[in-house]
């Protein structure tokens, strides 16, 4: 049997993480076998050449308990060397419940996880080791809400983005809070802000910027940065065209202080809000893969790969120098992005402007994200998804 013939299982394969961690995988070991999970049928990874099996579980959000019981018992009679879940609602089902504690995952321990996924938590952490965050009021729920100290704008931060609340999952949101009208009509909207912890920030103008890193037990193994060109709603949003860039050491400082501290293992993205004066602060860190992987695998950053080798012990190579200004474009979230646009109010010449930056082609270092000639059925399942709803 060949030493690199492995057999991997990929949850939540609707993603475009999940999508780039099939083909990267699938590329890299061709001896092993890609199967691939989602709680639908027409998964866009399910669709890649190099899945070689599609497997449908039952609904995450709304069935958590059926999920467990699922992946407990098709693990019992199915064998991986390593499976990689890519949302957050699965990535904690799978830490919380120790009937599945035995599973080979791709994560660090749950209480290494809610140290910097629970926001409360994250800004003590940097407050500890001296780094810059937007001033903070932490309250565990509503009810200790003091409005007398507040400055508008502010930032209203849950301390989770998903609550589970032992049968389901709330899902939060931030929001920039314009008044204190503006506030109460939030709290009246939010009923989970009346249970739940929430913090109220200082609104920091500027722009956003994240630094994507690989951890083997507290050590840095590799980090990458991009540049967000275009996003879905275009003021700010899911990068729909994006570039690979210079890592800003600034931030990778911040990052490797906030990281070895919580002597973090796997992948993580750190989001800053870079202020006018050039001082980023830390918003928050995503303990899972992000959306645009397939640009740093396409930049020579396979993290995917990397990361399995990390956690099968396999030697690797990290890269110490890689492509930049190389582009990735979601096509269709392009497309969303530009039709949001052109209904706002910008002029005829802006208009103009952008729908000619959505037709140029670029031939020269972009790729596409999901429709690849040589891996191109989740585009046609992706298409199909789009115009059925």
């Amino acid at each position: 049997m060949d030493s690199n013939a492995f057999r991997f299982l990929i949850l939540d394969a609707n993603q475009r993480s999940a999508l780039a961690v099939t083909r990267a995988l699938g590329k890299h070991f061709p001896c092993s076998r890609v199967e691939t999970a989602e709680s639908r049928s027409d998964a866009l990874a399910g669709a890649s050449k190099y899945s070689k099996a599609q497997w449908t579980y039952p609904d995450t959000a709304v069935q958590p308990r059926e999920f467990v019981n699922w992946l407990r018992k098709h693990c019992e009679g199915n064998r991986y060397d390593l499976i990689l879940p890519m949302t957050e609602i699965t990535c904690q089902l799978i830490l919380l419940h120790n009937e599945l504690a035995h599973l080979p995952v791709a994560l660090a321990p749950i209480d290494t996880v809610m140290k910097i996924a629970n926001k409360a938590n994250l800004v003590k952490l940097a407050i500890k080791n001296d780094i810059p965050v937007p001033k903070s009021q932490y309250f565990e729920n509503a009810s200790q809400l003091q409005v007398d100290n507040l400055a508008f704008p502010c930032v209203l931060k849950p301390a989770l983005s998903k609550i589970f609340t032992g049968s389901s999952w709330i899902s939060t949101t931030v929001q920039i809070v314009k008044s204190l009208h503006h506030l109460e009509q939030i709290l009246d909207q939010e009923a989970y802000l009346h249970e739940y912890p929430f913090m109220i920030q200082e609104y920091i103008p500027g722009h956003g910027a994240g630094l994507f890193c690989l951890y083997n037990q507290g050590e840095p193994v590799q980090f990458f940065a991009h540049q967000r060109l275009r996003e879905k709603p275009p003021e700010g949003g899911v990068s729909v065209l994006s570039q690979s860039a210079d890592v800003d050491e600034t931030q990778k400082n911040i990052a490797v202080r906030l990281l070895n501290e919580a002597k973090w293992h796997g992948v993580a993205m750190v989001e800053f809000r870079v202020s006018s004066d050039g001082t980023p602060y830390l918003m928050e860190v995503n303990t899972r893969f992000w959306g645009s992987l397939q640009l740093a695998i396409d930049s020579d950053v396979n993290f995917p790969v990397q990361l399995v080798s990390i956690m099968l012990g396999i030697p690797f190579k990290t890269v110490e120098s890689y492509r930049k200004q190389q582009q990735l474009r979601w096509l269709l979230g392009d497309l969303d992005s530009l039709y949001i646009y052109l209904k706002r109010k910008h002029s005829i010449r802006d208009k103009m402007h952008r729908a000619m930056s959505f037709l140029l082609p670029r031939f020269n270092r972009r790729k596409h994200e999901v429709n690849r000639t040589g891996d191109f059925r989740p585009f046609l399942r992706e298409l199909k998804q789009y115009f059925s709803g």
